[in-house]
């Protein structure tokens, strides 16, 4: 029991958790849940209840799967090359116990003949079954060897193209001496780059003096491509972005090749025609010509607005560049996009970024939640163990009668050499009964500099409030059952509604007003920067619009029709012919660093963002229609979106939920009008 990964199931102890308790821990998991299993099927026959097929299962392989749970989460947010030679060391035999447990006979009989008690026992005894469809249940001899085969190579193989996404962001940096170089850079942005110097060793390294270290991850490339002056800079750091994971030694194009030939083989094993409808068959949308429809809808809005503005960005950067003749490349759209949108709104993100310190944005997404949703968050660092200095731990308490609903981690900053890019939010603790849920929310938002606290760009701060909407589906859960509690048997191409809409309470004036003060000062952000804000919400939707949908469409076409002749960047090249306005370079290989598709959970699933964005839209219209300026009825509303969405989690079809909360179905009417496209 001194290894912290045999538990008990509970806050991890991640003040001791090492990568040398991963393999002895992982496989007594594995021989306890052989045993356990085994007794499990010589007696499921006679079982008749939930509690004695559905639950009993549960709760044989939790421990297994929260440790498992804990090395997946370190290997993203503390990665080490003994952490990584652990978890593959054992993650082989934790897939086929997985499947194992999926393909059994005895428990896959119990469930077809369970009559569950109530609609939640009904909606997870039909999603457990799918799954054991879908995990092969049905196949026997080769056919069953092989699919286990395929099951293990491809989580395998997502964990080695994570890790060489990893290893080729953090290969690759720009090492700048001369001020001539950062011409243009932000203050932060500079600062960011010597501290970034210094931690790679450059001693004495200064904002003002450098030497500067631009690299790979957003809170890096992002400000250099839109403010460096040094044309020839931006396509060199640009170029590298591109070629992320596509070269030697951290090569993913026989991963990304490989993972499409065993996902189509596995459709072909279990029936169906390809990847993209075995992963529909689990979704809302349910079928490719539903999600197709959507995204025609969107592109038939999204392609004349795009392309009008590239027109209008061309003729801008022609005129204040003095070159009549320019012609925008790709490390030049984010430089004269920011230079437009400064003096069309006048302002820069380097003007607003005081006023988002993180301190207080987390003061004012805590106060917009307490009059949403009425609960109280309340700082309680030092009551868990945490994997980092930089992560905090919060408790969620319901403001009406003090009751704990929940907790949450939240590890905000990026630390390249040892943290993946991106942001999520993950389950530490499912509801189980009286136990309340645990999150993990992670972003990589610009660090501390200095005596500064992390000071935000608004982008940043959309993104925390988005990932702190997928924290409130999974802790303010009242579903008892883990099976359904929170996000757990979510679709997923739904499980993005509550996400984007936190988003749009980032430009709601009240609460705007509490998120953004002066770090220094405690001015409020002048009402001049407010409209401003407000104005740019749609600057340049069409080409974010256009960009959503050539991920989405990309994505979908390989897993729906390619059939591996030629290559996956043919497709890509094929779709962005109508899906961009600058045409990717030759050299683009995007695909190698699309960790969505290929190392997470949206293969044939990228389209559910922008499917989710018309329900969230939809929603935040019903708060629009209650009135936005009425304390009380938005009080009112999101109390029916705490009772619907954010409560009944996987325990009602999302169709069913939405129609609660809104009294239809969705339209896609709110998010045209809300894009400026409609």
């Amino acid at each position: 029991m001194s290894n912290p990964l045999l538990g008990p199931v509970g806050l991890p102890a991640f003040d001791r958790i090492q990568p040398e308790h991963v393999e002895p821990a992982m496989r007594q998991h594995l021989a306890q849940v052989e045993r356990d299993f085994a007794t499990f099927e010589s007696e499921v026959a006679g079982a008749s209840t939930y509690a004695e097929v559905v639950s009993r299962a549960s709760d044989l392989v939790e421990p297994m799967g929260w440790a498992w749970g804990v090395v997946n989460h370190l290997l993203g947010v503390r990665n080490s090359d003994a952490l990584r030679a652990a978890h593959q060391a054992v993650q082989g035999d934790v897939v086929a116990m997985w499947l194992r447990l999926a393909q059994s006979q005895p428990a896959y009989q119990a469930l077809k003949r369970l009559k569950p008690g109530d609609g939640v026992e009904q909606r997870v005894v039909e999603a457990r079954i799918r799954d054991a469809d879908l995990s092969g249940v049905g196949l026997t001899g080769a056919a069953k060897e092989r699919f286990l085969a395929t099951q293990q190579e491809l989580s395998e193989l997502a964990t080695r193209y994570s890790n060489q996404v990893l290893d080729a962001t953090k290969a690759f940096a720009l090492e700048l001496a001369d001020p001539a170089e950062v011409e243009g850079l932000p203050v932060s942005a500079r600062a960011a780059a010597a501290a970034a110097a210094v931690r790679a060793g450059r001693t004495g390294a200064t904002a003002e003096a450098g030497p500067w270290r631009i690299g790979l991850d957003g809170p890096s490339f992002a400000p250099f491509m839109e403010h460096a002056r040094r044309r020839d800079l931006r396509e060199r750091l640009y170029r590298g972005f591109v070629r992320r994971g596509a070269d030697a030694p951290h090569d993913n194009h026989p991963v990304i090749e490989r993972i499409l030939a065993l996902k189509r083989e596995q459709a072909g094993l279990l029936g169906f025609a390809s990847w993209a409808a075995v992963s529909l068959s689990q979704k809302m949308a349910g079928q490719v010509p539903a999600v197709e429809r959507l995204l025609d809808e969107l592109h038939a809005a999204a392609l004349p607005a795009a392309k009008a503005e590239h027109a209008e960005l061309t003729a801008f950067a022609r005129t204040r560049s003095g070159d009549a003749a320019l012609e925008l490349k790709p490390w030049d759209i984010g430089f004269w996009a920011e230079r437009l949108r400064e003096e069309r709104y006048s302002y820069t993100d380097e003007e607003l970024r005081p006023y988002f310190a993180l301190p207080q944005v987390l003061d004012g997404l805590f106060a917009l939640c307490g009059r949403l949703f009425c609960i109280r968050v309340e700082a309680a660092d030092g009551q868990a163990p945490v994997w980092n200095t930089d992560v905090r731990f919060f408790r969620v308490r319901d403001a009406a009668d003090g009751r704990e609903l929940a907790a949450f981690y939240l590890d905000p900053y990026s630390r390249p050499a040892d943290k993946r890019g991106g942001a999520w939010m993950d389950n530490a603790l499912d509801r189980k009964g009286a136990r309340v849920p645990v999150a993990y929310l992670v972003c990589n938002q610009t660090p501390p500099v200095g005596d500064a606290p992390s000071l935000m760009t608004f982008r940043e701060v959309e993104t925390l409030f988005h990932e702190f909407g997928h924290g409130l589906q999974h802790m303010l859960t009242t579903v008892p059952r883990m099976e359904a509690a929170g996000i757990n048997n979510v679709e997923w191409d739904a499980v993005e509604l509550p996400s984007q809409f936190m988003e749009n309470w980032c430009l709601h004036p009240a609460t705007l007003a509490g998120l953004a003060r002066h770090w220094q000062t405690g001015a409020a952000l002048p009402e001049s920067y407010v409209a401003k804000l407000r104005a740019a919400k749609t600057y340049r939707a069409g080409a974010a619009t256009l960009r959503q949908l050539y991920f989405a469409r990309t994505d979908l076409e390989l897993h729906a029709r390619y059939d591996g002749t030629g290559s996956a960047h043919d497709v890509q090249r094929r779709i962005a012919a109508n899906h961009t306005v600058v045409a990717p370079l030759p050299e683009d290989r995007m695909l190698c660093a699309f960790t969505h598709i290929f190392s997470g959970g949206y293969s044939a699933g990228y389209y559910s963002y922008k499917w989710a964005e018309v329900l969230s839209a939809d929603a935040f219209a019903a708060f629009e229609e209650a009135g936005l300026d009425d304390p009380a009825a938005v009080a009112a509303t999101g109390r029916r979106f705490r009772d619907t969405v954010l409560s009944q989690g996987g325990g009602a079809h999302p169709m069913q939920v939405f129609r609660a909360f809104r009294g239809r179905e969705p339209s896609t009417a709110a998010l045209l009008r809300h894009s400026g496209l409609a």
